[in-house]
């Protein structure tokens, strides 16, 4: 009989034993404080102290270990270099995705790791980021959701206040099942407190009924949150709490979800888009952007010179706390961040920038070439243009474009070089031995014999691909120049930039015209994806590629990769297009060039420097079919009882 509730331990959960946090202190508290549930729910101030518990749940999918991947797509490369062959990312190119799963890779996924292996017995209490991972804390989630809703008979407070605990506690049931069927397809949505008294056989349902469902709250959550928090019983962090922005954001994203490919392959067995979920998307994310566009929220696109303040800041944040007075208040493009708990300088810091070179580190993560050709012309174009603009052969000149393969990052798009790093780039800003000063500029260009002038390519410590990712490390965080004080990373869920592209995708497929609007907004699908255009200075998009659906979608996509790029939206993204499979988003390639002088370049202007016989090498080809579109269930799970059956191929 305890098989069978082994899947949903940390669903059933007994009402009468809670933990209540201090609206004063957010998400800081000491872990499994039991009180009655007359107490735990009778006012505001105590029943806020619930539901903060649930913000404690979200994990921080960028710093969960000490080196973590979160990018699953084909734009990063793990080097084999690196001394920890558990990393999530080199199993995934294996095609092993089983280990998303603790049991199989236990030292890198923040999909799953053990919540109850601390002193506290809590899962999601405390401040340490180790316990913080999905799979167990949205179970958690959806039990204190689903306590709490069905608790607030016991609340005594205004109207107000309990439109505010309602609309939070819809709110996390909807989003923790959404996390969840977005990788695992249909689950059992759990909508109510579980009886531990009763067998446990809860049957899979379909993605589309989960979907539904999960809407069905986030309708709900937006209905009863305000645009705003205003001090009641809270002393901090209301830019953080739920609000009605945030669940229309995640309507329109569990609607668009549901209308894609894959999910709709499910439901009606055709590889295009669902129509009518697509109208719905529009609408969601209609009414969220007429508030945007009206000035009613807070949220902004960041002006291009504050790009990185999304998911970074100067100021830093204290571990397990998101109190920290103007952390978002001046991020207007975040729109849904979690809690921080630490790990920064070991996370994201050393692992990118040629990781051996500036960091003394072993770890090492390289932007792909292929992933780098995305990112287009300043003139709006992609480098090979040509319809439908995903091509990879940056070897040859794009005739409109003007891309010039001898110079291949002159007149690029501007976030191109705020995301890469590229060959004789300067890298380090201060003083250096002159053993050391061979490592000032990124040497990128292809090592070929020990004689070379010291390289960033050197196969046993520098780049695998010839790029660099400079996104989260601006300049001056390395060894040599040591600016690390106050560099904290901290990627947001959803920004406002993602809203404005997947509205674009959901109206192009519910009207079927580039030139579609939802009737919630004055906004069209092109000019969604000019705006997240203008704001880096790139020019809207090429008039041929409005002529059909198919080449307005392919700049969508080209879009969000350069937008978003290694947010850690390119995987799902892959799966739910149905592309995971199919070349060329199967391989991983590297960058092969000379360079015109290897010691005589211009310092000032990298874009200026000439290369010789550019070219692209296959690093690996990932080689994946049909089922690994969805995660493999924990076996233990599927074990239990018939009708919680495996996912098909696993």
């Amino acid at each position: 009989m305890k098989k069978l509730f082994k899947i949903f331990i940390y669903l059933i959960v007994a009402s009468i034993t809670v933990s209540v946090a201090s609206c004063e202190e957010y998400l800081d508290k000491e872990p499994m404080t039991d009180v009655s549930p007359e107490d735990a729910f009778k006012n505001f101030f105590n029943f806020q102290g619930f539901v903060e518990e649930l913000y404690h749940c979200i994990p921080d999918f960028a710093n969960q270990q000490y080196n973590n991947s979160f990018n699953w797509g084909e734009e990063e490369h793990y080097s084999l270099n690196g001394v920890n062959q558990n990393i999530l990312i080199s199993k995934l190119d294996l095609g092993n995705f089983w280990a998303w799963q603790r049991e199989y890779a236990p030292n890198d996924t923040w999909l799953d790791r053990d919540p109850v292996s601390t002193s506290t017995n809590n899962g999601n209490a405390g401040d340490t980021r180790w316990q913080k991972a999905l799979w167990p804390l949205a179970w958690v989630g959806i039990a204190k959701a689903n306590i709490g809703l069905a608790n607030l008979d016991k609340f005594h407070g205004t109207e107000e206040e309990r439109k505010l605990i309602e609309g939070q506690l819809y709110f996390f049931r909807g989003w923790f099942h959404f996390q969840l069927i977005q990788y695992f397809g249909g689950l059992p949505y759990i909508d109510r407190v579980l009886d531990v008294s009763q067998k446990v056989d809860l049957p899979r349902e379909t993605y589309h009924e989960c979907a539904d469902k999960a809407a069905a709250d986030f309708r709900k959550a937006a209905d009863l949150l305000p645009l705003h928090w205003y001090d009641i019983g809270t002393t901090a962090g209301n830019e953080y709490r739920i609000n009605k922005a945030m669940a229309l954001a995640y309507l329109g994203k569990n609607y668009l979800w549901a209308a894609s490919p894959l999910m709709n392959k499910q439901l009606t067995g055709s590889t295009g888009y669902n129509t009518d979920y697509a109208r719905k998307a529009a609408d969601a994310f209609g009414e969220f952007l007429e508030l945007v566009e009206t000035g009613q929220t807070r949220y902004a696109l960041n002006d291009f010179s504050k790009y990185a303040e999304s998911w970074m800041t100067t100021t830093g944040i204290t571990p397990g706390k998101i109190t920290n007075p103007g952390d978002l208040t001046s991020k207007t493009e975040v729109i849904f961040k979690g809690p921080h708990y630490g790990g920064t300088g070991w996370s994201l810091n050393h692992q990118y920038l040629a990781a051996n070179i500036l960091f003394g580190r072993s770890w090492s993560f390289y932007p792909t070439a292929n992933y780098a050709n995305y990112f287009g012309m300043k003139n709006g174009l992609p480098i090979n243009d040509f319809v439908p603009g995903e091509g990879h052969l940056s070897n040859v000149a794009g005739a409109e474009s003007g891309y010039n393969p001898s110079y291949p990052w002159r007149n690029r798009d501007p976030r191109f070089y705020k995301t890469f790093a590229f060959d004789t780039q300067q890298m380090v800003q201060g003083t250096l031995t002159a053993e050391q000063e061979g490592w000032r500029y990124a040497n990128l260009f292809t090592y070929s014999s020990v004689d070379d002038p010291i390289t960033y390519r050197n196969p046993q410590a520098g780049s695998t691909t010839g790029y660099l990712l400079r996104k989260y490390n601006p300049d001056g965080v390395n060894r040599f120049d040591a600016k690390w004080s106050g560099h904290v990373i901290h990627v947001p869920w959803v920004r406002l930039a993602d809203v404005y592209l997947m509205y674009a995708e959901a109206a192009l497929y519910a009207t079927n015209s580039a030139n579609g609007k939802s009737d919630k907004v004055n906004l069209t699908a092109v000019e969604a994806v000019n705006k997240v255009r203008a704001r880096a200075g790139v020019d809207n998009v090429h008039a041929k590629f409005l002529s059909s659906v198919d080449a307005f979608m392919s700049e969508i996509r080209r879009e969000r990769a350069v937008e978003l790029a290694y947010e850690g939206h390119r995987f799902n993204d892959l799966r739910r297009w149905l592309l995971l499979d199919k070349a060329p988003y199967t391989y991983k390639k590297a960058i092969e060039f000379t360079r015109r002088s290897k010691t005589r370049f211009n310092k000032t202007d990298a874009t200026a420097n000439e290369v010789v016989g550019i070219t692209e090498r296959v690093i690996l080809e990932r080689k994946f079919d049909q089922k690994h579109y969805w995660l493999p269930l924990k076996k233990a799970d599927t074990f239990m009882y018939l009708e919680f059956p495996q996912n098909p191929g696993w």
